[in-house]
């Protein structure tokens, strides 16, 4: 049965509670990971673990939206349904440009790799579409990598490694990853593994990706390995995802770093399964991440629909003093939905200040704000505002962090740990501290010091809460300069 999503579009529909405005959502139901991100023929292709029947967690297909901005988003029909090999977990998708599977008569398509999951059972599949992803079809040797020995075995990431003339897998097992190899997407070898000793394992390992950057706007490069952790009840942070950086020469992953060195990707809340766009134009590496944590997915107050994605990030390294590090700034084109705008310069801020931002209400803002410190311990904003809630994104200057308090910031009635505040070190840039804001109707973004910490949280506010903030503890902070967006809704 195929199930037609075309008549669910209505005058309701964008505009629920808590409905994001520009950040994409499913139609309807549930959503989780994002899957098989491909770019092909002037399209960016998103499909997501999608459960058409309720808006919690069930038998898992492929949701399918396409994107020529990554910005605004066309639903698509399912793209995958369980089959006789079980519900469709997450994966990726390709590109053949070589058709070096045999689809494609010569010409190019889209090979889908994806796990097949049945019961406690979980092997590799794939499906190819000749339509630009509009139609699949079922590969007749599904599955094409199994192991009767491991129970968790999932996610494949695939891409072309020119240098080896090989497609490569990245697989999530366990605890650990592993590689493997094919000329043709459908016999795979094993090469290698990383990992059972290396990063956190407060969790199963899932989702990996691996792929090459540049440092900076210098010739050298890296490789850099992303895994996500699924969430342990011991832990409060729950479902998080870190990475590696180091060298790949085909076959093996060897991590640059210290085993016991831990990097994260995003140190919020709610930013999770995240993975990247293949055969974008260049060496443009774009990541985006599933906008939930697995301690609550499930019982987010929302009702027709549930789960959001973050902001599309394009990836870069910077040589920090740490080492290398991984940078993440949102993509250029979200300034196409920018509107009204407000500008400040070289003011200062303390306790006793005027509120700079009274005129700035709303539930769709982008904020540039640069700070110079001073005496303040303490600065930053107050967003989503009323007598009643406020979410706080501060600098402390003393610690040199970065937090979310979103202890009052609206509904966390639906778990005991949604409540908190958390933080992301950041030291000051020549005594400065950059701050690139994104507050949808239920989420804040947040990039440090252009983009070398993020923190991505959920929060649920009444809609009346619109309010924005400067604030300022024990003395004043220089603001530098200071630029407020309202955005556009995608969907409208």
């Amino acid at each position: 049965m195929v199930l037609d999503q075309s008549n669910l579009l209505s005058s309701e529909k964008y505009i629920e509670n808590y409905r994001p405005q520009f950040h994409f959502t499913p139609e309807s139901n549930w959503m989780n990971d994002p899957n098989g991100m491909v770019y092909y023929e002037g399209e960016y292709h998103l499909f997501y673990q999608y459960h058409p029947y309720s808006t919690v967690w069930g038998p898992m297909h492929w949701g399918h939206a396409v994107s020529k901005d990554l910005i605004h988003w066309e639903h698509l029909p399912i793209a995958l349904y369980p089959d006789a090999n079980g519900a469709i977990f997450s994966g990726s998708a390709v590109v053949d440009w070589k058709d070096s599977s045999g689809f494609f008569n010569g010409g190019t398509g889209l090979v889908a790799i994806f796990t097949s999951a049945d019961g406690p059972k979980q092997t590799q599949s794939i499906a190819y579409s000749t339509d630009k992803g509009r139609t699949w079809n079922i590969y007749e040797g599904n599955p094409v990598l199994m192991d009767e020995n491991c129970l968790d075995f999932r996610d494949p990431k695939v891409f072309w490694h020119q240098k080896s003339n090989k497609w490569i897998m990245v697989l999530a097992v366990g605890d650990h990853v592993r590689i493997y190899l094919s000329d043709d997407l459908k016999t795979w070898d094993f090469a290698s593994e990383f990992g059972r000793e290396a990063g956190s394992h407060e969790g199963v390992w899932e989702c990996p990706d691996l792929f090459e950057l540049p440092i900076g706007e210098t010739d050298k490069k890296k490789w850099i390995m992303i895994v996500s952790i699924g969430n342990d009840d011991a832990h409060p942070e729950g479902s998080r995802t870190q990475y590696f950086i180091g060298e790949f020469d085909g076959k093996t992953f060897v991590n640059d770093n210290p085993n016991d060195t831990i990097l994260w990707v995003d140190y919020g809340r709610d930013n999770y399964a995240g993975v990247t766009w293949s055969d974008t134009l260049g060496e443009r590496r774009v990541f985006i991440g599933w906008m939930s944590n697995w301690k609550y997915a499930n019982i987010t107050p929302t009702k027709e629909w549930r789960s959001a994605m973050t902001l599309p990030r394009e990836l870069s390294l910077s040589s920090t003093s740490d080492g290398i590090r991984l940078t993440q700034t949102p993509v250029k084109e979200i300034e196409s939905i920018r509107t009204e705008k407000s500008k400040w310069k070289n003011l200062f801020i303390d306790p006793n200040s005027k509120n700079l931002l009274a005129d700035c209400k709303g539930k769709e803002i982008e904020i540039l704000a640069e700070f110079e410190l001073n005496s303040a311990t303490e600065f930053g904003f107050e967003v989503r505002t009323s007598s009643e809630e406020k979410t706080i994104i501060g600098y402390d200057v003393t610690e040199q962090e970065l937090f979310i308090d979103r202890q009052r910031s609206g509904d966390s009635s639906f778990h005991p740990l949604f409540a908190c505040r958390h933080t992301a070190r950041v030291e000051p840039e020549g005594n400065r501290v950059k701050l690139h804001l994104f507050l949808d109707w239920s989420s804040v973004e947040v990039f440090a010091n252009s983009g070398k910490t993020t923190m991505t949280d959920l929060i649920f506010p009444s809609s009346e809460s619109e309010g924005l903030a400067l604030f300022a503890v024990g003395g004043d902070v220089k603001l530098v300069s200071l630029e407020v967006y309202h955005l556009n809704s995608i969907w409208k």
